[in-house]
């Protein structure tokens, strides 16, 4: 294909795709009230315990409350229209790779979607609690005014940092299958793996909040040693090509 029609092709995709988006930003867009109360639940629940007047979630502006529904519309009709646009960036760079270079990228794809909605997800759960423990320290007299924006902003950038997080073992694996790194010099890496995971748990949720911490970093410890263990099991299978092939010095 000519520049002229690659261009064309990225066009359609790119209309496909934004079609999509638009979509599923409708459909988003009829479900923020059940969303709006999920995630307002935890300031509910510290109004029951202290006292009605005494937490809230607060419009600063008069398109507030559109404004915050719009967001929500946004990130859930991104996620709904995944699928679409997914495909649609597939479709267009698949013509260019080759048969290998394709069954890695579907195998990075299938692991990484899950995992990443697993950490969103986990974001999701620990949220409540991040919110619960914070409003805790919260003075005598003193009131918890939760800005809207703020308060969404919080919630959606914590689920994409652990997603994000929860995607970073498949990193790992990928450059051991590009011969960046073996599996024993991931494995080697462990102790700095382990400190890494707890600071990030550590700054991903409250100090205070030590369960949620040690939950966050358990998990990201298991990831890393699942990582590991594929890429350790990765170079035994390539080893063992090897010396079938005679590439190896002791093939004999």
């Amino acid at each position: 294909m000519s520049l002229g029609a690659h261009l064309v092709e990225l066009r359609k995709r790119l209309m496909i795709a934004a079609l999509a988006l638009v979509l599923g930003m409708v459909v988003a867009f009829l479900v923020t009230d059940p969303v709006i109360s999920f995630i307002t639940k935890p300031i509910n629940d510290i109004a029951e315990q202290r006292g009605e007047d005494v937490a809230a979630l607060v419009y600063s502006t008069i398109t507030g409350p559109f404004d915050m529904r719009m967001r929500i519309a946004f990130s859930l009709g991104l996620f709904i229209s995944a699928p679409v646009w997914l495909w649609q960036i597939w479709a267009f760079i698949m013509p260019g790779l080759t048969r290998k270079e394709i069954r890695y990228t579907v195998a990075f794809v299938a692991a990484s979607v899950p995992l990443f909605f697993a950490g969103c997800y986990v974001g999701v759960m620990i949220q409540p609690h991040i919110i619960e423990l914070m409003a805790s320290f919260t003075p005598e007299g003193a009131k918890n005014l939760f800005q809207a924006q703020e308060y969404y902003d919080f919630i959606f950038k914590l689920m994409i940092v652990i997603g994000i997080s929860f995607v970073l073992p498949v990193f790992l694996v990928a450059l051991n299958v590009a011969g960046v790194m073996s599996g024993r010099a991931i494995l080697k890496g462990w102790r700095v793996a382990i400190i890494i995971a707890t600071v990030f748990a550590a700054l991903a949720t409250p100090a205070a909040d030590v369960i949620s911490m040690l939950m966050l970093a358990g998990i990201l410890i298991v990831l890393f040693f699942a990582a590991a263990g594929l890429s350790l099991l990765f170079d035994r299978r390539k080893r063992k090509r090897d010396e079938a092939a005679g590439l190896l010095p002791d093939a004999a």
